[in-house]
């Protein structure tokens, strides 16, 4: 499943969120002086590599970090793509790498960033390249031109949520006068309910666990995630961000199973209502002994399943925000525009669940391939 307000300024911090941790004593005999035990103290969050065959962010960390933030911008008329992305990269590095200046002395934890760039880029190179496309345009939008679209996306994420401004302050610095920043909006992701081994997924703000279904394994990953081809997009991937507000009261006065026949998930568990365990995909032929579909012809389980579709399986992340409205911040990677296209497609046509969204900024970029030493970010696309 899946939000333009003014332009806020670059030095615009978001809120940061802390953590209390309860320190308990030690049992046996200690001086009355001995400073406290605190061998429970969290442990420092391992870094993630910048660097690779894919950029950070998308599959790693996982699960995902809790914060993120996306900043959409624009490139400024003559300024050239590839040294920008290239110092961008570089930049990246070091602050992942925790030996930028900028960092103010903070760790960067499991800090990545991704960097994508938008269709009028992309045409500039090859109007035939996957991510050349502009997203269409659906029904329950309400998008300011400026939160339309977009040449650079920069996501940021990590678990500390004081890492992300100081990051978006230095890489918006680095960039300087070249870009034009359109929109940005920041979100959090709720507790991770276990889905899986080695796999969990948020509840959203309607309560319902969020991103159950996606190309999880390697296999999957190669199908439906990453691009193969041609060279200069290879290990790359296409990414869709639609900013929504939530019509929560309207949704809240439902009774609970009415809330589920809406997502055709038990709310609770995150079950489908056709049986089976979280991680099962829904049964969309079972029906009740009376001939009625367990999972409602229209509910989002049924109307945004893959297969129903007829397209692959896309890696789905949603974002909680907060003001003017509640909302949330979709954003799904796939391999083919078209795996997003037709899957809000069909559910613009009758899906229960969007007659309690409305869209309100909406973009869609192609995260470049990763990077590294001898390869600068964008380099194989922008020679």
């Amino acid at each position: 499943m899946c939000q333009a307000d003014s332009r806020p300024s670059r030095r615009s911090f978001l809120g940061a969120t802390g953590a209390v941790t309860a320190v308990g004593l030690s049992a046996g005999c200690q001086s009355s002086s001995a400073p406290p035990d605190r061998s429970d103290a969290p442990a420092p969050t391992p870094p993630v590599s910048p660097t690779g065959r894919y950029q950070a962010g998308i599959t790693l960390p996982q699960p995902a970090q809790r914060n993120l933030l996306a900043v959409v911008a624009d490139l400024v008329d003559a300024a050239p793509v590839g040294p920008l992305l290239a110092e961008l990269g570089e930049a990246i590095r070091a602050l992942t790498e925790g030996t930028d200046a900028r960092l103010m002395g903070l760790s960067p934890g499991d800090l990545t960033v991704t960097i994508g760039v938008g269709p009028r880029l992309v045409r500039t190179v090859d109007p035939d390249l996957p991510g050349a496309k502009d997203l269409p345009r659906f029904s329950r939008e309400r998008i300011a031109p400026g939160a339309r679209g977009g040449d650079l996306l920069i996501q940021i994420c990590a678990d500390d949520a004081l890492v992300i401004p100081v990051v978006a302050a230095a890489l918006l610095e680095q960039a300087g006068d070249r870009i034009r920043e359109r929109w940005r909006q920041s979100g959090v992701r709720g507790a991770n309910v276990p889905v899986a081994k080695g796999r969990a997924a948020p509840r959203n703000l309607f309560g319902f666990v969020d991103g159950i279904v996606g190309p999880h394994t390697k296999a999957e990953q190669e199908r439906d995630l990453w691009l193969s081809g041609p060279a200069p997009v290879a290990g790359g991937t296409l990414a869709v961000l639609r900013r929504m507000d939530l019509d929560l009261p309207r949704f809240a006065k439902l009774s609970v199973a009415g809330q589920e026949a809406v997502f055709g998930r038990r709310r609770a568990t995150g079950v489908p209502l056709s049986g089976g365990t979280i991680a099962s995909g829904p049964d969309l032929g079972a029906k009740t002994p009376d001939g009625r579909y367990l999972v409602p012809v229209d509910a989002h389980a049924r109307r945004a399943h893959a297969t129903a579709v007829g397209v692959g399986l896309m890696l789905r992340r949603s974002y909680s925000i907060d003001g003017p409205a509640p909302g949330l911040l979709f954003v799904s990677f796939q391999n083919d525009i078209r795996t997003f296209t037709n899957t809000l497609t069909r559910m613009d046509n009758s899906d229960a669940l969007l007659d309690y969204t409305t869209t309100t900024a909406s973009a869609s970029f192609l995260i470049l391939p990763g990077f590294d030493a001898q390869h600068p970010l964008g380099s194989r696309l922008f020679r």
